[in-house]
C-alpha cells in the first residue's frame, strides 16, 4: 500500500473525509533535508475547507538537521490519484523520499520550490 507524507491539510480529518470519504490510518514520522515553508492559498472554497490562508510547504534544503514533521498515511492506489487532484490546486508535485524512518512515501511540495531540489524519485 503506498504512502503518502503530509505535513500539512491532509493530516486534517475532515479533509480526508471529503478528499477519501474516510480517515485515513498514520503514523508520525520526519522528512529530512527540508525546511517549513508557506505558500498562500488562491481558491476561496479551499480556503473554507481548510480554514487555512496558507498551505504548508517543504522546501528542499539538502540539510540534513532541517526537518519537517508529519505523519506517512497509508492509501490505496485510488486515493493516490484523489491526493494528486487535491494538491494540483496549490501548484504541488508528487515526489517520493525516504522518510527519517526510513519507509519510502510520496510527498507534495509547491512546484516551484522544485527547481533547486534534487531527483528525489531515488529515494536511496
Amino acid at each position: 500500500m503506498p504512502l503518502i507524507f503530509s505535513y500539512g491539510t491532509l493530516q486534517q480529518g475532515a479533509v480526508q473525509l471529503a478528499n477519501f470519504g474516510r480517515p485515513l490510518k498514520g503514523s508520525s514520522d520526519t522528512l529530512a533535508g527540508f525546511a517549513e515553508a508557506r505558500v498562500p492559498i488562491r481558491d476561496q472554497a479551499l480556503i473554507a475547507a481548510s480554514g487555512q490562508s496558507h498551505h504548508a510547504n517543504a522546501t528542499y534544503t539538502g540539510n540534513p538537521r532541517h526537518q519537517v514533521a508529519g505523519t506517512a498515511f497509508e492509501v490505496t492506489e485510488e486515493e493516490l490519484v484523489m491526493a494528486d487532484d487535491y494538491e494540483k490546486g496549490a501548484d504541488y508535485t508528487r515526489v517520493s523520499v525516504r522518510l527519517a524512518s526510513g519507509r519510502v512515501a510520496w510527498v507534495y511540495i509547491h512546484a516551484p520550490s522544485l527547481a533547486e531540489t534534487p531527483d528525489r524519485n531515488d529515494p536511496a
